[in-house]
């Protein structure tokens, strides 16, 4: 079984705390949890063998922002009868395409990175 998850994690309505500083603490907080993650301009991707692991990670994720309010956004894929890792939901899209599932020059996709 394989459980890909999008992950989000963020301060709320706290002026005076460094956004991209608890975004990365949140983000390093995953290194405590048996999850393999990728972090993409709007969100972290996440991937694990079980549901308990993922919001184990989201948990350790949100409270590792340090402000009075914090949003989190998690959207699972749980897919039950058979594993399907991350790069291979890509590689079945752009098996259709016949190309990279970015635009030229795009981060991850592109040639130039």
């Amino acid at each position: 079984m394989t459980v890909t998850a999008m992950l989000s994690v963020a301060p709320l309505d706290s002026p005076d705390v460094d956004f991209d500083a608890q975004i990365a603490k949140a983000i390093d907080a995953l290194d405590d949890y048996d999850v393999r993650y990728e972090t993409n301009p709007m969100e972290t991707t996440i991937e694990a063998d079980g549901l308990d692991e993922v919001f184990a990670a989201a948990q350790g994720a949100t409270e590792a922002v340090d402000a009075s309010r914090v949003t989190t956004n998690l959207k699972i894929d749980h897919f039950r009868e058979e594993d399907l890792a991350v790069e291979e939901k890509v590689d079945r899209v752009e098996a259709h395409l016949g190309r990279d599932a970015a635009s030229p020059g795009a981060r991850n996709g592109g040639a130039e990175q």
